[in-house]
């Protein structure tokens, strides 16, 4: 299980998952997200209205089972997902919260602290390109949680991220450095999309391809064996794509005639579904090594 995260987006209510809604004075935007905000009203406008007076907007859960939060005022989203090797990861998506979208490629300088202190330390989020996305641009960006700040409930602030030509205050708390007995996965796809994704071509996802994977999707392939997520690989083990944890290779698959191991076939219907919508080359799998 993720960490429980508490939200501060600048103009919007401090959002605590599963508590009570309580309220931060000193969370207010830049002037340049200020005016980004009134650039986007009118196109945000039927959903501004679409809900009741003083209505919170509740997001479903994140693909990577992280929370999602919004920016400027539902035009972008931004999902949070704090993995158990301490690393931070900002996902960023479209108005539409399924929609992932790339973004000029930049490193995010954060601040961090604990909840008691007044003291913050320099963090930086460095872009992470998926499959997938643009020369230039990025939609994964990653930060490594300092050692001393390891298990203690934190305050992390981004004072400037750039959208599309315009500046975004990102803030946000983890409540605790709870763990659970596995990391977030994404969820299992149904069985007609899941024909659609293994059995078809596309992007760098090719005949020859499908061939070499026997024809199958991932669960026909797969079936009857376990995945068994290891958090703690070693330098030099092989690590999944996606979840970052220890890569299995009795989940390989066969992608842009290279061999990607994974750590489960959900992991596999993500990377494949990124591939599938790539018309630039894959980090080759030797880059997905401990080190």
């Amino acid at each position: 299980m993720n960490p429980r995260l508490k939200f501060i987006v600048a103009g919007l209510p401090l959002l605590m998952l599963g508590c009570d809604t309580t309220h931060q004075d000193n969370a207010t935007p830049s002037m340049s997200s200020k005016s980004s905000h009134r650039s986007h009203e009118d196109k945000n406008a039927d959903h501004s209205h679409a809900m009741a007076e003083g209505e919170e907007h509740i997001h479903p859960p994140g693909s990577h089972g992280g929370t999602m939060i919004s920016l400027g005022r539902d035009s972008y989203h931004v999902e949070v997902v704090c993995d158990s090797e301490g690393a931070i990861r900002l996902y960023t998506l479209g108005q539409d919260e399924t929609r992932v979208i790339d973004i000029e490629s930049q490193s995010l300088q954060g601040f961090i602290k604990t909840l008691d202190s007044t003291d913050a330390q320099s963090i930086s989020f460095e872009p992470s390109p998926q499959a997938g996305d643009g020369e230039g641009k990025t939609s994964l960006f990653i930060a490594k949680t300092p050692t001393d700040f390891s298990g203690k409930p934190l305050e992390v602030t981004i004072p400037n991220i750039r959208i599309e030509g315009e500046r975004f205050r990102l803030s946000f708390q983890t409540k605790n450095s709870e763990h659970s007995d596995s990391p977030s996965m994404p969820d299992k796809m149904g069985s007609d999309s899941e024909r659609e994704l293994y059995l078809t071509p596309g992007g760098r996802y090719t005949a020859a391809d499908i061939a070499a994977n026997g024809s199958k999707t991932a669960s026909e392939k797969f079936k009857g064996i376990k995945s068994e997520h290891d958090k703690k690989p070693e330098p030099g083990d092989k690590l999944c794509p996606i979840s970052g944890t220890k890569a299995n290779s009795n989940f390989t698959w066969i992608i842009d005639g290279k061999a990607y191991e994974f750590c489960c076939p959900p992991c596999v219907d993500e990377f494949l579904s990124n591939a599938k919508s790539s018309t630039e080359p894959l980090a080759d799998p030797s880059t997905f090594i401990k080190q």
